[in-house]
């Protein structure tokens, strides 16, 4: 990151994030593609109402991993190891302890949130259902994010690409198993993204506990190192309060949607929100390759390299929106297809995109 042209430098890091991001978004959204398509629009409603919320509970500590991200790569570049080291058990025990209180939270309090929500009364009972499922899963979410973030600090962004494309598969393959096959529906889709989420943390924190480098992970030494924890949330809060509050505010239009109280336009409101997530990640990739370049420039002491970088990304990232956001237009209608045949589910997600797209390439600037 610190020598070489820079475009090539963001571009080259960005493209095994936005596939990583792809495979993520991918687990909730093959659990609506097969809801939607083997168990009607109702429990497509259910699973899709439920994104804006766990976003609300999630981005604030998916945001602070960015803090993670900065801190590790700064002190690899200035080849400071052992503050590598602390930052390291540091991270990884913030992940495992907030992915536990996650969990608790998600537990005791979906339903309440989504009553007030205003959840309709024949959606909510498979929404809280998902939620308490999916949220027993938080500790491995964020185990993994955490870890992923350590190894793309320091240049590694192959191998977290690999093991959400395995647990992709997995998440995939189960989800086909369980609603199909077992009929679980809701809780089937549910249950099949713990299981793959619980295998890309295994994979990634087993990689940073065999590596040689300065970031090995040794599980008896995970602890809190106070200086670099409140560095973590000082770099990386800010993000996280900033991603916390684009998601209330998504949480804000979900309980509007949900006031409408139908199903159908709940559904076709889901299949938008899905398919705009897909939409921005080039942006929010570039984003994070611009973090990691701009963290081992300034440790690096190389200040205007990293200024540079900032604005060939915002840059970059607003060109691809661009293209994006008119191919989304065109094909609007096929898009939400994918998720459901209904033809009021299709209209009202056509219409949501079409009124959302010719904004889409602001989110560039907020990456």
């Amino acid at each position: 990151m610190c020598n070489g042209t820079i475009m090539d430098k963001l571009i080259s890091f960005s493209l095994p994030l936005m596939l990583s991001g792809i495979l993520q978004l991918m687990f909730n959204a093959v659990d609506i593609i097969v809801v939607g398509r083997f168990s009607g629009s109702q429990a497509l409603a259910a699973v899709g109402s439920t994104s804006a919320l766990i976003n609300v509970f999630t981005n604030l500590f998916i945001g602070i991993s960015l803090g993670a991200n900065v801190l590790t790569a700064r002190f690899y570049a200035a080849g400071r190891e052992k503050e590598v080291s602390e930052t390291v058990h540091t991270a990884i025990t913030l992940a495992l302890v907030s992915g536990i209180v996650m969990a608790l939270v998600g537990l005791v309090f979906s339903r309440g949130a989504l009553a007030l929500m205003g959840t309709p009364d024949d959606v909510i009972g498979l929404s809280a259902l998902y939620m308490r499922i999916y949220f027993l899963g938080m500790p491995f979410f964020m185990l993994y994010n955490y870890g992923a973030a350590i190894l793309r600090a320091v240049g590694d962004t192959k191998r977290p690409l690999l093991f959400l494309m395995i647990a992709g598969v997995i998440n995939a393959c189960l989800n086909m198993v369980l609603v199909i096959v077992f009929k679980l529906g809701v809780a089937g889709v549910a249950i099949a993204t713990v299981m793959a989420e619980t295998v890309s943390a295994f994979l990634a924190c087993m990689t940073l506990t065999r590596t040689d480098g300065a970031h090995k992970l040794v599980l008896r030494d995970l602890h809190i190192n106070k200086t670099c924890l409140g560095e973590i949330f000082r770099i990386g809060l800010p993000a996280g309060v900033q991603q916390g509050l684009t998601a209330f505010s998504n949480a804000l239009v979900q309980a509007y949607i949900n006031g409408l109280g139908s199903s159908v336009i709940m559904a076709g409101w889901s299949c938008h929100s899905k398919i705009d997530q897909f939409a921005i990640l080039p942006a929010q990739s570039m984003g994070q390759a611009a973090t990691t370049f701009v963290g081992q420039n300034l440790g690096a002491k190389n200040v205007k390299r990293a200024r540079d970088g900032v604005k060939q990304a915002v840059f970059m990232g607003v060109g691809v929106l661009i293209c994006i956001s008119g191919a989304m237009a065109i094909s609007a209608r096929s898009l939400v297809s994918l998720f459901n045949q209904d033809p009021d589910v299709l209209h009202y997600g056509t219409l949501f995109i079409l009124m959302t797209v010719p904004f889409r390439f602001c989110s560039s600037f907020n990456q």
